[in-house]
């Protein structure tokens, strides 16, 4: 009998797996790669600011923003696991809805304090002291 509990408990182990072939499984070789873009893509902006290769800093901070988005990318990818085909593509399309409402709400909120900035605020001839002649 111990035989045949043995078989009902343990003879089937591999039937909980997850079979599907679309699965992401994650190696050492993803690691070691995401690990060393990560690092490349720190070192050099740290060296454009440390170095101040670019003749201004407004180019230097666009640029610094696309490596920042580049590494964003890279940690979802090596890290994060997100694909599309990761739990059906879900999660790809709950960051890209995600992405929208960020930018959405951003450009919202420029627009906004752009508009209350000019049409709010005092011009420069209102402001000044008239003194008496």
């Amino acid at each position: 009998m111990s035989g045949h509990a043995q078989d009902l408990n343990h003879g089937h182990h591999d039937d909980h797996h997850d079979d599907d072939d679309n699965a992401y499984h994650a190696t050492v070789r993803g690691y070691v790669i995401g690990f060393l873009l990560s690092v490349v893509l720190t070192a050099i902006p740290f060296w454009l600011v440390m170095g101040k290769v670019l003749p201004s800093s407004g180019t230097t901070a666009l640029v610094i923003l696309g490596f920042a988005a580049v590494q964003i990318v890279v940690h979802m990818v090596y890290f994060l696991h997100m694909n599309t085909k990761v739990e059906g593509g879900w999660s790809m399309l709950a960051l890209i809805f995600t992405v929208v409402m960020v930018v959405i709400l951003l450009a919202g909120s420029i627009w906004v304090m752009y508009h209350l900035n000019t049409n709010m605020m005092p011009s420069h001839e209102m402001t000044e002291v008239r003194t008496a002649p």
